[in-house]
């Protein structure tokens, strides 16, 4: 039976028969401050009669103090199980730590030093306040990083997914392994050297203070000089090696990233917002970096130096070092705290940014909307609520932080008021040289900020870990439609078939685009979509693409699903000619043989859509710059460089998406009877003028999802259905 069940007995019994008797309706605020005096008095009692016990040397030093420990602890409990009916382990906690500390202390300080202190009862009233301030702050460090409540589950699962994250992100810098270990190299002797420095400082105070000697004096100078040069030639090394393998990783990252990014099926691409993607490859790419090598390298340093201070200190006077070490659970208790509240504002402000790059990003975008419709204050001031919420969320984050570093500073200053205190004491009593409580002063500056280094690398390594998190998440996902497909045959017909084809888009899954679609492309002939918008004639285009994967039935190849084709030769043999062709940065040229080699007869493919002429026309003829989307150009002009980029890759199913709505006759005619020579290419044409597809083969009228009439211009004509009336409402 452990001690948690018998107190827990203990207090449901004498709740029973005397407890709330006595209590009756008191408020359980009233109840606590009554327990506290309570056990404030009864403690300082015992204290009183220890003190009287060993001034009348009844016991011995250290055995009065175990018996009196018992005896408090004992005297504690029992006052608040009365007092309060329960004991919570943090509680019982506090009072063990409260009550042992004095015959830890002495018996430690006894056993290491054979130095025994007679307490007498001012000193003893010293000795209880120092050790319930330290117990107190005992029992909160520890509520606060291993708490007993049964919610940390949620805590320790964040914990072990920052664990794992941080190893994903060291197996990504072991391309630079060699950067790393030249770095932590100079990083152990930079630390090295730095620690000496304070310990000669107080050796020169010492030679100066007392009988002049020229060769000690010289000898300590040149021994900090050359410290002092030593720390900061290696620490420059380090730094530089650290910050090449930073800049190295962060663009093999962004690489990585990018490519996973354009990999990803389209309705990725409709669901995430652009401004969130571009955060993640700019922003937190960045921060994964410092994951490893800045944290790791302020990690390492400082907890070097740490444990080369206490070493030293403790060597100076183990007394005050172990007055300073106090300070660390303090110090650790308030950096939790804030990296609490920290973590989830710089997440929030993360996530304001990434919605206000949106914002940005849509405006730019669509400028020209923007402009049509006169909306520019409306978009500066959407713009502007966005940068305001960023604006509030990096205040609040800020007062945290003002708060934080407030707490910091009066702690340090606490502790070193302390020291100083108790040192000015052991210099009197020439237990110290002045010279050691000089160079104890700087190693105790430095400690405390090693200590409150420490505590801050781990919330800020969780801050950058999170980052890598979000950026893991677009590695890691595994795009929705397959494309591991090994099928590249040597001939291909461009036979194509919808058999029974469902379909919705997945940001509207309960909307059905297409229902039971079938429907044929023979190889070498041409097939026109008609039909109202919305209809389903675009999604068509898309499911060829293989942009979407269809719910069920299947589109076929030359028999084969498009799955089972590679993707790379797939897209070699279907090309896609949109209504808003997408043009890049760069030449005519650049633009026509993209993704090819340059060596392709582009200037063929110019020439079958239309476009040899007036690209000679133009200042340097293919090599003019076409601008941002082919700016530069006009929109007949875009659309016949995009035909040409699908004409050059000779491809075997050719789409044109709408692509007559923006060219002249002239040039629909002259591209249309280009096409038809191609008698070895299957054609897929959707348009809405109808006169440009009465020489199809085959015209497809689409509604609903589902189609409605299929058949020749002269068939369907001859029908009097529904593509009679809508060629009759076109004109």
């Amino acid at each position: 039976m452990n001690t948690t069940t018998l107190v827990s007995r203990y207090s449901s019994s004498y709740e029973d028969d005397c407890y709330w008797k006595m209590a009756g309706n008191t408020p359980t605020v009233i109840r606590k401050v009554i327990a506290l005096f309570l056990a404030v008095f009864v403690d300082l009692s015992l204290v009183y009669v220890s003190g009287f016990v060993v001034t009348h040397s009844v016991f011995g030093h250290l055995a009065r103090l175990w018996v009196s420990a018992a005896l408090r602890c004992l005297a504690l409990t029992a006052v608040t199980l009365i007092s309060l009916g329960d004991l919570k382990p943090l509680l019982l906690r506090v009072i063990a730590a409260h009550s042992l500390l004095p015959a830890v202390f002495e018996t430690g300080t006894k056993a290491l030093c054979n130095e025994e202190t007679q307490y007498g009862l001012l000193a003893d009233m010293r000795c209880w306040l120092m050790c319930a301030a330290a117990s107190l702050a005992g029992a909160l460090f520890w509520e606060l990083t291993i708490p007993d409540s049964d919610v940390t589950a949620a805590s320790k699962d964040k914990k072990q997914k920052a664990r794992v994250l941080f190893v994903k992100v060291l197996h990504l810098y072991k391309a630079d392994f060699l950067l790393l270990l030249g770095g932590l190299v100079f990083l152990t002797l930079a630390v090295m050297c730095e620690m000496f420095i304070p310990f000669y400082t107080g050796r020169v105070i010492d030679i100066l203070g007392s009988q002049y000697q020229p060769d000690e004096f010289i000898s300590a100078l040149l021994f900090t000089g050359l410290f002092s040069l030593g720390s900061s030639v290696s620490a420059g090394c380090r730094g530089g090696l650290l910050l090449c393998a930073i800049s190295s990783f962060t663009c093999r990252v962004k690489v990585k990233l990018f490519g996973a990014l354009t990999k990803q099926e389209i309705g990725f691409f409709e669901t995430i917002k652009t401004g969130e993607i571009t955060s993640r490859l700019s922003k937190d790419t960045n921060l994964m970096g410092r994951t490893v090598c800045l944290n790791v390298n302020v990690l390492l340093r400082t907890f070097i130096k740490t444990l080369g201070m206490i070493s030293l200190m403790m060597n100076l006077s183990w007394k005050l070092t172990f007055l300073v070490v106090m300070e660390t659970p303090i110090t650790v208790l308030i950096q939790n705290i804030y990296d609490t509240h920290y973590q989830r504002l710089s997440l929030a402000v993360q996530d304001s940014m990434a919605l206000a790059n949106e914002v940005a990003n849509e405006v730019i975008s669509g400028i020209y909307a923007v402009r049509s419709f006169n909306t520019e204050k409306h978009e500066a001031l959407r713009y502007d609520n966005r940068l305001l919420d960023t604006h509030t969320l990096k205040t609040r984050r800020d007062t945290v932080r003002a708060v934080y570093l407030l707490a910091q500073k009066l702690t340090g200053l606490v502790m070193q008021l302390l020291m100083l205190y108790y040192g000015r004491m052991l210099i009197q009593s020439g237990q110290m040289t002045a010279g050691n409580m000089v160079s104890f002063i700087l190693y105790q500056s430095n400690f405390g900020d090693n200590i409150r280094t420490l505590t801050y690398i781990f919330g800020d390594m969780l801050n950058s870990v999170g980052a890598a998190g979000k950026v893991f998440e677009y590695l890691d996902r595994k795009p929705q439609v397959s494309t591991e497909g090994e099928l590249k045959p040597d001939q291909l017909t461009g036979h194509i078939s919808f058999n029974n084809v469902n379909f919705a888009y997945p940001a509207t899954p309960n909307t059905t685009v297409l229902q039971d679609f079938s429907v044929e492309l023979k190889s070498g002939q041409m097939t026109a979509l008609v039909g109202p918008s919305g209809g389903g004639k675009s999604t068509c285009v898309s499911l060829l693409e293989r942009f979407y994967e269809q719910r069920n039935g299947d589109i076929l190849l030359d028999n084969k699903p498009l799955k089972s084709y590679d993707h790379r030769f797939l897209h070699k043999q279907i090309a896609v000619v949109s209504q808003k062709p997408v043009l890049f940065s760069g030449s005519v040229k650049y633009n026509i043989t993209y993704g090819l080699a340059e060596s392709v007869n582009f200037q063929e493919a110019a020439r079958k859509a239309n476009a040899h002429d007036f690209i000679m026309k133009l200042e340097k003829g293919y090599d003019t710059e076409v601008g941002e989307g082919g700016s530069r150009l006009a929109e007949s002009e875009r659309q016949r460089i995009a035909i040409a980029r699908a004409l050059v890759r000779q491809p075997r199913v050719l789409i044109l998406d709408e692509i007559t709505s923006s060219l002249d006759p002239d040039s629909e005619n002259k591209i249309l009877k280009a096409l038809a020579g191609c008698s070895n290419q299957t054609l897929l044409v959707i348009a809405h003028r109808l006169k440009t597809i009465e020489k199809a083969d085959q015209i497809v009228l689409i509604a609903d999802g589902t189609v409605q009439e299929r058949g020749t211009h002269q068939e369907l004509m001859d029908s009097r259905k529904s593509y009679y009336k809508l060629r009759e409402n076109l004109h």
